[in-house]
């Protein structure tokens, strides 16, 4: 079967009882972006408000009706009513993301999940990040759901090329000698840099162009191995031949290297 970015996949297909919650929601890319900044808080930004330890773990949620349902738990109104930050959802960049991608597909608009880095918060390094990607007819264009209106780049809703880069195109210009490897990884650790991330995000962007949406810390396969260095040259060069089939983006061929079992998201995740 064909990918068909404007149908909803395992991760973004909302509960049939949850449609009449998305009543009056904007129906264009952008302005479901900005609505969905208002029902989401990250961890760093929920814990100083008194928000519970145990609802921290809501940013293990993966499927959008689990989402939904927990905020409709804090707050049964329709998702077109900003939340209190209190009661936004607990989640990171990813979860902004798969949100409104699934909005998007609700509404027949193609649209995928994207997983990689910002180049735009430092200027020394690149941080581990999701945007979304939208079809107008034309072209892809991509926006930062999480940042709109935050001021870190010239137009968010449209960003420029190399502001983001997939997982696919930081492992390309590192492979390139373009890029120091150490100088992409995960803000607020110390440890968490260098070419593992850059493999791992290959990985999960293939699986996000493929409707998987995974969160950011999920590992399988080799992933982990390949954090801990102990993978080899055989591993970079799969890892090189899903950066070029991402680049080339023809859906067949991302659903035959997904298809490797290694690189396929589990069908059970611990």
């Amino acid at each position: 079967m064909t990918l068909d970015y404007r149908l909803p996949g395992p991760f973004t297909t909302f509960d049939p009882g949850q449609i009449a919650l998305l009543q009056g929601l904007p129906e264009d890319a952008v302005g479901l972006c900005q609505a969905v900044q208002k029902l989401v808080i990250q961890p760093f930004d929920a814990t100083p408000l008194g928000v519970p330890d145990q609802r921290i773990d809501e940013r293990n949620l993966r499927p959008v009706n689990a989402i939904v349902a927990a905020l409709a738990a804090l707050d049964p109104r329709p998702l077109n009513i900003p939340r209190p930050k209190e009661k936004r959802v607990v989640g990171c960049c990813r979860h902004f993301v798969t949100l409104a991608t699934a909005l998007l597909r609700q509404r027949g608009i193609p649209a995928r999940a994207r997983a990689g880095f910002g180049t735009y918060f430092s200027p020394e390094r690149s941080f581990d990040h999701w945007i979304l990607e939208y079809h107008d007819g034309e072209r892809w264009i991509r926006i930062d759901a999480e940042h709109l209106g935050h001021g870190y780049v010239a137009n968010p809703a449209d960003l420029a090329p190399g502001e983001f880069l997939t997982g696919g195109e930081a492992w390309t210009l590192y492979r390139a000698g373009k890029v120091d490897p150490m100088t992409f990884g995960v803000v607020g650790t110390d440890h968490a840099w260098g070419p593992g991330e850059i493999r791992g995000n290959v990985i999960r962007d293939l699986a996000a162009l493929n409707k998987w949406e995974a969160l950011n810390w999920d590992e399988w396969g080799r992933i982990t191995d390949s954090y801990e260095g102990k993978t080899d040259a055989d591993y970079d060069d799969l890892i090189d031949n899903i950066a070029a089939a991402c680049a080339r983006d023809e859906p067949a061929e991302l659903q035959e290297v997904y298809a490797i079992d290694e690189l396929t998201f589990p069908a059970t995740f611990r």
